[in-house]
């Protein structure tokens, strides 16, 4: 199963990014989605998990989304949260993939049997930091990441 995991859009879905999450069965936001009209146009790809980011506090459109989310991704126990800061107190031991965002920086990690994982930043680029989504090849036995560069 194609699972596309995505964050910090702000407001900015790109045409690549379309094009890159076309295919999957499951897309993941980890939140500073910027509009509903984000999530309007990632639902018409495939059915959302969303959580809400620091950015996404006030805005009226985001009141009924959750700072954090468990569920299970193609039988793997799965926490999104957008800051990784808030980890630690969500975490429970049977979780084996971990999706934040906040940072801008993609981040691939496997910390004993958990994948962490941060698609980076889809939005406008900050800094110096690259334009990215995640890919994630979900099967019984495995979690096969991969991050697309969405500009050069």
């Amino acid at each position: 199963m194609k699972v596309g995991i995505i964050s910090d859009t702000h407001g900015l879905l790109r045409p690549e990014a379309i094009a890159a999450l076309q295919g999957c069965k499951h897309i993941i936001h980890a939140g500073d989605i910027g509009s509903a009209d984000i999530l309007t146009q990632l639902a018409s790809i495939a059915p959302l998990h969303v959580v809400r980011g620091n950015n996404d506090l006030e805005a009226a459109w985001a009141a009924s989304i959750a700072d954090h989310l468990r569920f299970d991704l193609g039988g793997w126990p799965t926490l999104l949260v957008h800051d990784i800061a808030d980890v630690a107190a969500l975490i429970d031991p049977a979780v084996r993939l971990i999706v934040t965002g906040h940072s801008h920086k993609p981040l691939i990690e496997w910390r004993g049997q958990t994948l962490y994982l941060n698609p980076g930043s889809a939005g406008r680029r900050r800094f110096k930091l690259p334009v990215t989504l995640a890919l994630l090849e979900v099967t019984e036995g495995a979690l096969e990441p991969q991050l697309v560069a969405l500009l050069d």
